[in-house]
């Protein structure tokens, strides 16, 4: 699995105009899965994401993780974040999983990241969806689950 972690005062992600998800501050998450992909990788980045020190602390210093500042997470599903654009000009997607394997893990994802006590808001999978976010920092981060 690979995650593009966001660090943001507020997003929201709608779909044919209708808000499927908003949060305030927290993060900003583009999950994509892989073929290879398990829930023991899900699970991995679900602990990794919410105990990132990426929040500041009173020093100014990023000290402080997603519990410790009491943050939300707006989770959305990217296939392209396995595209691979090393050939052409047009990127392939081969590396992404298929959709019911993808959507699948993504839910188990969310679902891990809830029982951790964290507010977790979605898009819709497979769906044409516009992202809005007010980036902090910015901090931006790509966090896999395998080396």
């Amino acid at each position: 699995m690979r995650v593009v972690v966001q660090r943001s005062k507020k997003a929201k992600v709608t779909v044919n105009e209708a808000i499927t998800g908003q949060i305030s501050k927290g993060l900003v998450l583009l999950v994509g899965v892989t073929h290879q992909d398990t829930e023991e990788d899900a699970a991995f980045l679900a602990d990794k994401i919410v105990n990132l020190r990426i929040f500041e602390d009173e020093a100014g210093k990023m000290n402080l993780s997603l519990l410790d500042v009491g943050g939300e997470i707006l989770s959305v599903s990217q296939f392209t974040l396995y595209g691979d654009c090393r050939k052409g000009r047009r990127p392939n997607f081969m590396e992404a999983a298929r959709p019911e394997q993808a959507n699948q893990l993504y839910e188990r994802f969310n679902g891990l990241l809830r029982e951790k006590g964290i507010k977790v808001e979605t898009g819709i999978f497979g769906a044409m969806m516009d992202v809005e976010l007010i980036n902090d920092g910015p901090v931006t981060l790509i966090v896999e689950s395998k080396s």
